[in-house]
């Protein structure tokens, strides 16, 4: 979809969009995206460590869960904040919250503590993850766009892959606390390099803020993460008889009736429901949705079995998971570069997404036995199906949609990526705990404690188990986790479907500050620029437009044009 600009208005200045700007400005999106999406995954291998130093087993699931639920009810927010009064400030709001809070929680020294600057962390990780995407998309047009958004695609692979990793070795190395501190240093040089490169224009708006849909929004969003996450936050698991559990879950669904309803009636909504009238918007959507439930399950629980199945520490089964991030950084950065030289997108959700089918019902096969070369491979296809995808319907989206909400469809598509993995995620624990649970007790045969084998096994005190007992835990894993893949598959089909039905339209080739008039190319760097002002310089050259050699017919003051087949100028006369 093309998108004319629109006349700027005279009091602002307009930002002149060089390469050098477009570079620094993505150099500091790359920094602050790399803070946010690392966060999500590295406190995990830290765990049990923290709550044993902090004393909070009890409360260990909300140090994740705060951040998840922050980052899912911030999107929405810095996505429309951003297109009402711009998005230079709201950026750097993020990167301050996140970095005072990667401090106050590298000193924490309680788990209440903790997990409060946990969420501080996360209300600044939603916007920095949203508002890098919508920056992307007001200084790069769409035609040039993927050489950008594939890079930042394959920094959330790395970071998914990295983050346990890293967590792993501070936690064995310099301690947990590193995890929180390392992000000090980095968050301190994306400020400053914002500060400096992001000229970005700000603007007030008279349009009302949507504050009844911000509150049902948060409340919606509070009830789907928590209902997702019971397991961790009460003990006893999902009981429905529990008043709390049932009482949660009809007050969800309130939430989400009320904010459909509120939205349908707001001035400015938080949500804009005639988004859902855009074919590419709803479409790409419901894939992000639908690869969230998928991508992000798979992950939870692959690292768990190679513990177990190999004897691999917290570290080394990071490592093991390099080939999806390998996978995923191939395929990311390559469409990216495929798209921009060709201008054709729509293959590239569909290829993927059959990638990712077939990487699932391979995963289908998994053994305790098997080479870790295959598992290899196995996960290098699931991470080149993601990054074929994940970036791609994110660019879909912002090509359909007007220039002045860039923001909004931004951060709504990837909140429903959120709210899918986090559903999803849920789901597939329960499928593969459900599954284990009656495995390991047919390996204990019943003994005493056997309905505590899973809560009581860990990957050394697998390795120690003596035979048989130790191969018939390892093939509970694996017999419990490889039928579990089945569960997904449907999904993926269902997104194959939805992405052979994604409109095809030209790709814009306008920036979004361009098209909404608050910016200008570099007239240098206009493709074309070059050789329009070499071939003016010859033809001047060939025939001057004064001296005793000029060509009357080119100097302005000789007009040879009869007067009355004359068309006037630009300015009417």
């Amino acid at each position: 979809m093309a998108h004319a600009p629109t006349a700027p208005a005279p009091d602002k200045p307009l930002v002149v969009l060089t390469k050098r700007t477009i570079w620094l400005i993505f150099g500091a999106l790359m920094a602050a995206m790399f803070l946010s999406s690392l966060d999500q995954t590295i406190v995990g291998t830290a765990m049990p460590t923290i709550v044993g130093e902090l004393h909070g087993v009890a409360h260990q699931g909300w140090v994740i869960t705060a951040y998840i639920l922050a980052v899912a009810v911030g999107m929405p927010l810095y996505g429309k904040f951003g297109d009402l009064y711009g998005r230079r400030w709201p950026f750097l709001v993020a990167i301050g919250l996140f970095t005072l809070a990667s401090a106050g929680a590298g000193m924490a020294d309680s788990m209440l503590a903790l997990v409060l600057w946990r969420a501080v962390q996360g209300l600044g990780g939603g916007g920095l993850m949203i508002l890098s995407q919508s920056i992307i998309a007001d200084i790069v047009p769409a035609s040039e766009r993927g050489k950008y958004m594939g890079p930042l695609g394959a920094l959330f692979g790395i970071s998914a892959v990295l983050g346990p990793l890293l967590g792993g070795w501070f936690t064995e190395g310099p301690g947990w606390r590193w995890a929180f501190w390392l992000n000090v240093p980095i968050g301190l040089a994306a400020f400053a390099i914002a500060w400096f490169a992001l000229k970005l224009p700000s603007h007030r708006s008279s349009r009302p803020v949507d504050r009844a849909g911000i509150v049902t929004m948060a409340t919606a969003t509070t009830g789907i993460v928590l209902l997702t996450s019971w397991e961790s936050l009460a003990s006893d698991g999902y009981d429905w008889s529990d008043w709390r559990l049932s009482g949660l879950a009809v007050l969800t669904l309130a939430a989400i009736a009320a904010f459909v309803v509120v939205e349908s009636r707001a001035t400015e909504p938080l949500l804009p429901l005639r988004l859902f009238k855009n074919r590419t918007f709803t479409l790409s959507t419901l894939i992000g949705l639908v690869l969230g439930m998928g991508m992000f399950s798979a992950m939870a629980m692959l690292p768990t079995f190679l513990q177990m199945s190999t004897g691999a520490g917290i570290t080394e089964s990071g490592w093991l998971m390099l080939p999806m991030m390998a996978g995923m950084m191939l395929t990311s950065i390559g469409s990216g570069l495929a798209i921009a030289r060709t201008g054709r997108y729509k293959v590239f959700p569909v290829a993927g997404l059959i990638l990712v089918g077939l990487a699932m019902v391979w995963l289908t096969t998994l053994s305790g036995d098997m080479s870790m070369w295959t598992f290899g491979a196995m996960i290098f296809a699931l991470g080149a199906g993601m990054g074929l995808v994940m970036q791609v319907v994110v660019l879909a989206v912002q090509n359909a949609v007007d220039p002045h909400e860039l923001g909004t469809a931004t951060s709504a598509n990837n909140f429903f990526r959120e709210i899918g993995a986090a559903v999803g995620s849920a789901l597939f624990t329960t499928i593969f705990t459900t599954r284990l649970t009656d495995n390991l007790a047919d390996v204990f045969g019943g003994a005493p404690g056997a309905g505590d084998g899973e809560a009581s096994l860990t990957p050394s005190a697998v390795q120690a188990l003596p035979e048989p007992v130790r191969t018939g835990v390892i093939d509970a894993y694996a017999d419990s986790l490889a039928p579990s893949f089945w569960y997904l598959v449907p999904l993926v089909v269902l997104g194959l479907v939805l992405a052979l039905f994604l409109p095809v339209l030209k790709l814009s080739d306008v920036a979004g500050m361009v098209a909404r008039g608050e910016a200008v190319n570099d007239p240098s760097e206009l493709p074309g620029a070059r050789a329009a002002g070499a071939a003016a310089a010859s033809a001047s050259t060939a025939h001057p437009t004064s001296g005793p050699d000029a060509d009357p017919t080119l100097d302005p003051a000789v007009d040879p044009t009869p007067a009355g087949d004359r068309a006037p100028d630009t300015l009417g006369r």
